[in-house]
């Protein structure tokens, strides 16, 4: 199978070739040039399967180049018991309608672990496919999960560095310990002050500035990335709604060809694409509903087919997702419209901060699409009212998609997933706010106990051993190119 830029079909690679590089040559994002289809048959097959066992299969039908018995290696691996426990996507009840599909049981109790357990174990193996000599330097921009998913994924993976930002006042505490206490030899860190677009525009003008290729080649290293931008990162996350339905198959919740649907809180829309992929496979889906917080350029753009980000931008409690611009987007304008319209969109989105969609594809986008957003008052309610009614605890993000799949429920018995994105320990502060109790003044670690104490829900064994783990990475730059550029470079020649 190869793979296309969704701004120009001509531009043709491999599947590991895209996930060594990340984006495409014209700053475009890549796509399979035919999205492969699941039968019937092959879902009931699948339904019997143990996670692993069906990740090794759903990736083996877009990553053709990989051999089937590694890719089978990578997801034991990935997904193993040490890593994510029994079961590492398990789906939770609430109701007979409402399902919520636990994705936050991997090593920092975000969802980003799903991806980002295989990506690592996926980019090795596509330096060794390719037969590239150079060492990978991954640049991240993260709203919260990504960059610490991302620096325990590829901590101390041999031929890949890599180095993340974050925005300074823009992530919860305990993610900005995570990610300043994180462990390795091959790891960097460094806060900026401006917010995730800030970080998210300045890296990716890195990426595509030809000078710093230059420089980084001459010492025999190469840009790549852990976003999801990079396919590496999409494809594992179809995985897991396709994993979803089959859970609910095998406990008999539905009956298999009974359509769902899925609820995705989603700020860089890549979480929600990876379950329009499934879609387009071929799961029984009927809606995807698109959870927005009080940041819902998504909302507005799936209501009107105007996507424009020349607005305020708002600091949440929900902060992985506080981004205006939805960089995954392009990848399902690619679909629905073709890469000449798409390039149009995104030239206008970098001119002029906005693009129109032709009257067909404003259609198309809402056959599929539900957009709903929550306030703040919403998403503290939300918490507040599930704890109370289900002794169910759920963080913020999850509080917004759980709030949009009730605002948006329909009448009918069609069973809702709804995906849950973090641990409600990694935002234990505001939870705990919208159970109605103080906040331990200045003291992050005393709010995971209190949250403990009130509840009575486990607290998570990384975000424990927080408690004991010293800061290590205390750099902050501006939010510009060349101050970014300033920190990458130092960190190459200091520790490399």
């Amino acid at each position: 199978m190869n793979y296309i830029s969704t701004r120009d079909p001509s531009l043709k690679k491999t599947s590991a070739q895209v996930i060594k590089q990340g984006l495409a040559d014209d700053g475009g994002l890549f796509m399979p040039e035919i999205i492969p289809h699941i039968t019937f048959s092959e879902l009931k097959t699948i339904v019997s399967l143990s996670y692993p066992e069906r990740a090794a299969k759903i990736l083996s039908m877009f990553l053709t180049d990989y051999d089937t018995e590694f890719l089978n290696y990578a997801a034991h691996r990935a997904y193993s018991y040490e890593r994510f426990g029994a079961n590492a996507a398990p789906i939770k009840m609430l109701d007979e309608k409402n399902c919520i599909l636990e994705l936050w049981h991997g090593p920092t109790s975000a969802f980003k672990d799903m991806a980002l357990q295989i990506m690592p174990v996926l980019l090795s193996e596509a330096l060794n496919i390719t037969s590239e000599k150079r060492t990978a330097l991954i640049l991240v921009a993260t709203s919260g999960d990504t960059g610490k998913a991302a620096l325990e994924g590829y901590r101390d993976v041999d031929r890949i560095k890599i180095m993340v930002f974050y925005p300074e006042d823009g992530v919860s505490d305990i993610q900005k310990h995570q990610m300043a206490s994180q462990e390795g030899r091959n790891v960097g860190v460094c806060s900026i002050k401006g917010n995730f677009d800030d970080a998210q525009t300045a890296v990716k003008k890195i990426f595509s500035d030809p000078a710093i290729a230059e420089e980084l080649d001459a010492s025999g290293l190469f840009l790549s990335s852990a976003n999801s931008i990079n396919w590496g990162r999409l494809v594992p996350q179809i995985v897991y709604y396709i994993s979803a339905y089959c859970d609910l198959v095998k406990e008999q919740r539905i009956c298999l060809g009974d359509k769902i649907d899925i609820c995705v809180p989603t700020g860089n829309f890549g979480n929600i694409f990876a379950a329009f992929t499934a879609k387009k496979m071929g799961l029984p889906v009927r809606r995807l509903i698109c959870a927005s917080n009080k940041n819902n350029v998504l909302t507005d753009f799936i209501n009107t087919g105007i996507y424009d980000r020349n607005r305020e931008f708002y600091t949440t409690i929900s902060p992985s997702m506080d981004i205006l611009i939805s960089s995954n987007l392009e990848r399902l304008l690619y679909v629905l419209q073709g890469a000449e319209k798409t390039k149009l969109c995104m030239e206008s989105l970098a001119k002029t901060g906005r693009y129109e969609l032709d009257d067909e594809i404003k259609e198309a986008v809402r056959e599929t699409f539900t957009g709903c957003y929550a306030t703040e008052a919403d998403t503290k309610d939300t918490i507040k009212e599930i704890f109370e009614k289900y002794k169910y605890l759920i963080d913020p993000h999850t509080a917004v998609a759980v709030y949009a799949a009730r605002k948006t429920s329909l009448t009918d018995n069609t069973v809702v997933v709804t995906a849950s994105t973090a641990s409600p320990y990694k935002f234990s502060a505001d939870v705990l706010s919208a159970l109605g109790y103080a906040i331990p003044e200045g003291d992050f670690f005393g709010a995971l106990d209190k949250l403990h104490e009130i509840t009575g829900v486990d607290i998570p064994l990384p975000l424990n051993a927080l408690k004991t783990k010293p800061k290590r990475f205390f750099a902050v730059c501006e939010k510009d190119t060349g101050s970014l550029w300033y920190e990458v470079e130092k960190f190459v020649k200091n520790r490399f």
